[in-house]
Parts: C-alpha cells; structure tokens; sequence
C-alpha cells in the first residue's frame, strides 16, 4: 500500500555526503535515505550484542524486524577496556548488515581518566557521565600539547579499529557520536558548545582524514543550534525524545527545532525514543522522521528468572503490532538490497 501525499519542501534534500571520497555503499545508503524521506520511515530499535533480547522481542510480537539496528561502542572505550571490559558489538553489527539490516552506531564514550570510581554515582563505569569524572573537555581541546588532548586522540584511534573493520565490510555506518550533547550530562557537553564543536571537528579529521574512513554518515545529535558543527560536519540531525509512557505523538515540536538548527535541507531522525510515534499522527502532523530507534532494555522487554517477556511500560503491545505493520513504516523485511541500490 502506497501512501499518497504531497511532500513537503523541507524533505527534499540532495544526496551528497560531506565527505568527497564516500564509500560507495555509504552514497547508495544515504540515496535510499533520502528518496524514502518525507514518503516513509524505517523501524529502528537500539539493541546491544549479538542475538540481542529486543530484536528477539520484536519479531516475535509483530513477526518483523527493525530496518535500523542501534549499536554503542562503549565498552570499547580504553578507560573501560583497562577495568576488564570487552565487547562485540563490531560482530553484532557485522551481521546485522549481512542480514539486510541498517547500522547505526552511538558512543557512550567513557572519559580517557580522570574518574573517580567512587560509590553510588560516580563509578568507572559511569565514566561517560559528567557526574562521575573530573576530565575537562575544555582544558584538553585548548591545549594540543597536553596529555588530556593526547587520550582523546588515543581514544579516538581506538574506535577507528572497530569502524575500520566495519569499512573493510564495506558496510555503511550512520555514525552518533557525542550524542545528547547540550544536556550537559556528558562530559562531553559539560563545558558548553565551544569545546565539544571542536572535538566533534577534530573527531571527523582523524576518522576521515588520518584513519581514511570513508564508510560514515554523520548524525549529529547535539539538541541545540549553538552546538551546531556547521553544515560541512554534518549529513543528518538527530533529535533524542523520550515522551511519557504510553504517549505516542509526533513529537513535531522537536521536529520543527531540528528544522531549525540550518538553512540546509538536512535529513532529520529520531535517533532514540521512548514510546514509538504513532504513524498515523506523524502522517496527521507532516512529521516524517528518516527512521526511529526505540531504546533498549526495559523500554523493550522484562526479565524474569529465565523467561523474556515484552513490556508494555512505554508501548503497549497493540500499539507495537500496528505500528510495526503501518504502511508508512519500513521494515528490515522491505528494505532494498542496499549493496546495489541504484545511485
């Protein structure tokens, strides 16, 4: 079933990446992106590992799978890996690919010190939060001598090993770092936009220019036009909205702030949510976001003992069942095979 409908100006955005040397799967990606702009928008759920409970979850409620995956490489972070942490999610999202799926990938980037591991808030775990480290991202990004600015390049390498592996799988990556920035729950926005704008430009020299990456697509995720990098960093803007339990609006006021962020016409997500928006509103409201990414855990699921159940805390299942079967929502099941989807 085809929706028919007139789409609106703001939706027609020119494929060109801000990276020249773009992967070619990379262009063919962000192509479907945008001719889907505007006209549908893909399911997404943000599930951890390999044979993650969500994505369990999901199909085993509406017998469909997300066309976006979400993945984080946080435990990745050299701060982490020093406390014993190890991950898979490289492997995770290897498959997914292969599997037919969309990959995007955040980073609760673990501080590279400065963490106190002191109880209840502030343990090396919590270390991506500004409550618990002392590391000052202004210091470090105004001194490139220091050594604070010397383990945030360290950092940096270390994520480009796992992208690189992605790129050697020729797999196109929509890349979320330093997400939620203007919160200023992260120690990455602790100190105000200055700073983290020159480290999300720095971030996109070293993985672009020195580590030659060339599988990324850029959402940035910042929430707020005075965090904006500028036009030439960024691919897509992604808003973070979590609405109440069981609310399933457009969300389009946080739409209309995105729209806001730039003159361009820029490719606008809902890069984590809560409830899932109802498609029937977003097509009521004009609000049709590229894709959604419903959280993890326990937005998705409940664990007792050893049985799995869904949780209707956020969603109820009816809703989950509807919205997965809408004609306007895009399934992993319908997606095009991306690896030669037509330039």
């Amino acid at each position: 079933m085809k929706i028919q409908r007139k789409r609106n100006a703001h939706y027609e955005v020119k494929p060109a990446l801000i990276n020249p040397q773009a992967s070619v799967n990379a262009r063919r990606l962000m192509k479907y992106l945008c001719d889907m702009y505007g006209e549908r928008i893909l399911s997404g759920q943000q599930a951890p590992g390999l044979n993650p409970a969500e994505i369990k979850i999901v199909h085993q409620e509406t017998g469909k799978y997300p066309a976006v995956c979400g993945f984080d490489f946080m435990d990745y972070s050299p701060s982490r890996v020093e406390f014993g942490t190890s991950s898979d999610e490289t492997e995770a999202a290897i498959a997914w690919w292969q599997e037919g799926g969309i990959v995007t990938f955040s980073w609760h980037w673990n501080a590279p010190k400065d963490l106190p591991n002191e109880p209840p808030d502030a343990m090396w775990y919590s270390g991506f939060y500004t409550r618990a480290t002392t590391f000052d991202i202004a210091k470090a990004m105004n001194d490139r001598t220091s050594e604070d600015y010397a383990l945030i390049i360290r950092d940096i390498d270390a994520i480009a090993v796992q992208l690189k592996k992605l790129q050697d799988h020729d797999i196109p990556v929509l890349w979320r770092p330093l997400h939620e920035a203007s919160g200023a729950w992260f120690w990455w926005g602790a100190k105000g936009p200055g700073p983290c704008i020159m480290l999300w430009r720095l971030m996109y020299e070293r993985l672009t220019h020195h580590h030659g990456l060339h599988n990324l697509i850029w959402v940035w995720n910042g929430q707020a036009k005075d965090w904006y990098p500028g036009d030439e960093y960024v691919d897509i803007i992604g808003e973070d909205v979590y609405d109440k339990p069981g609310q399933h609006t457009s969300l389009h006021e946080r739409f209309e702030q995105a729209l806001s962020y730039t003159n361009e016409s820029k490719i606008i997500a809902l890069s984590e949510n809560g409830p899932i928006p109802d498609p029937d509103l977003l097509l009521k409201d004009d609000v049709l976001w590229s894709w959604f990414c419903t959280w993890c855990g326990g937005f998705v699921y409940v664990q007792e003992d050893d049985k799995t159940t869904y949780s209707e805390s956020h969603t109820k299942l009816d809703k989950l069942k509807k919205f997965y079967s809408h004609p306007l929502v895009i399934t992993r099941e319908q997606l095009p095979d991306l690896k030669s989807y037509p330039l």
